[in-house]
């Protein structure tokens, strides 16, 4: 299951020049084999037709392509699909096999994959379940592309969120590099208006991100309070919101790309009117959107979720002030793809376990 040999997938033209280089290939040969992985998404070395078979065997010996299918799904009744991928990280500390949630959401002449770059999270959210396991290793890159080119609906694909198992910032070179593989004319050529990455707010990360991506930016934000934020993520004592706000204001997105700010409900904790003139004092002077987001009860964390007319009223209060605002509409909840439910348990066998 998981690659014995070293992966070609995630590698850009310029590692792929070495790796050639290094088995006495001709240096075209890195475009070609680009094209392949990214292009064509060819599963196996032997596919590589336009290299000479002697190269192809000589790539093989120490080379594969690193693709691994889900081995395990759930269906909702809504049409969302969770997937667990099994994924090598660059953790070297454990030969333990570890695994990740993927989740495909179709909606109309949409579909959205949320995938994950981590095992686990340092950041450990109160409402957040996947904070609950612990860290348990980066995802590399190949663990990344691997969730969106051996998803069945790959072709299907619109829209690539970085929302699920961990926090994007922590594994930043990784998370980079997937989206240079994503939007280069060498690769899939999407357009970085197609990817969104989150956040909590990660000291000279998040600025780092917006000085070399030109993806769109999610900001969790939850709390407009510093107290009540930083009882609910603990990243708030590094890198305060109002920090991570003073830094966005720095960007442009007046234009395509745009800024956003995920907020999950709580009742009576952070959806009363006050908490809407907060928000708005806040964001005051930056153009972007909030995202309002039903809260779904998680094991052992006695947070209260909000009622319908109260995030109205929310949405309403900010809408009015000058920032456009959504409630999202919950998806996949009876399979735990929810925001903020995703974590999984591997057992024996092909059984998984979500909690």
């Amino acid at each position: 299951m998981i690659p014995q040999k070293k992966r070609l997938l995630g590698l850009t033209p310029t590692e792929l020049k070495a790796v050639v280089g290094s088995l006495g290939m001709p240096a075209f040969t890195a475009r070609q084999i680009a094209q392949w992985l990214y292009v064509k998404h060819v599963s196996s070395i032997d596919e590589m037709t336009n290299i000479s078979k002697q190269n192809r065997a000589l790539l093989a010996e120490q080379y594969e392509i690193g693709t691994m299918a889900p081995i395990d799904c759930q269906r909702s009744k809504d049409g969302t699909i969770k997937y667990l991928f099994p994924v090598c990280c660059d953790d070297t500390t454990t030969s333990e096999t570890r695994f990740v949630e993927t989740v495909f959401i179709p909606d109309k002449d949409r579909a959205t994959l949320c995938v994950s770059c981590q095992v686990g999270c340092k950041m450990n959210c109160l409402f957040c379940q996947t904070g609950k396991q612990g860290w348990h290793g980066n995802l590399t890159v190949a663990d990344i592309l691997n969730q969106i080119l051996a998803l069945p609906e790959v072709d299907q694909l619109t829209n690539i969120v970085f929302m699920g198992q961990g926090e994007p910032m922590d594994n930043l070179d990784a998370v980079l590099q997937t989206c240079e593989v994503l939007t280069a004319d060498w690769g899939l050529a999407w357009s970085p208006k197609r990817i969104t990455v989150s956040s909590v707010g990660v000291r000279n990360k998040l600025k780092r991100f917006l000085d070399e991506s030109e993806c769109h930016v999610a900001i969790s934000m939850h709390s407009p309070l510093h107290e009540q934020r930083l009882k609910l993520m603990p990243a708030e004592k590094a890198m305060p919101l109002t920090e991570t706000i003073a830094l966005l204001k720095q960007y442009d997105f007046t234009h395509q790309r745009r800024c956003s700010f995920e907020y999950i409900c709580f009742g009576g904790l952070n959806d009363t009117p006050m908490f809407a003139r907060e928000i708005a004092k806040l964001l005051e002077g930056l153009e972007c959107r909030v995202n309002l987001i039903r809260f779904h009860e998680i094991p052992n964390v006695e947070l209260p979720g909000s009622d319908e007319k109260r995030m109205e009223a929310l949405r309403d209060y900010l809408t009015h002030h000058g920032i456009t605002t959504t409630i999202r509409a919950s998806r996949g909840q009876d399979i735990f793809a929810a925001c903020g439910l995703l974590s999984t348990a591997k057992k024996n066998g092909n059984k998984t376990e979500t909690t």
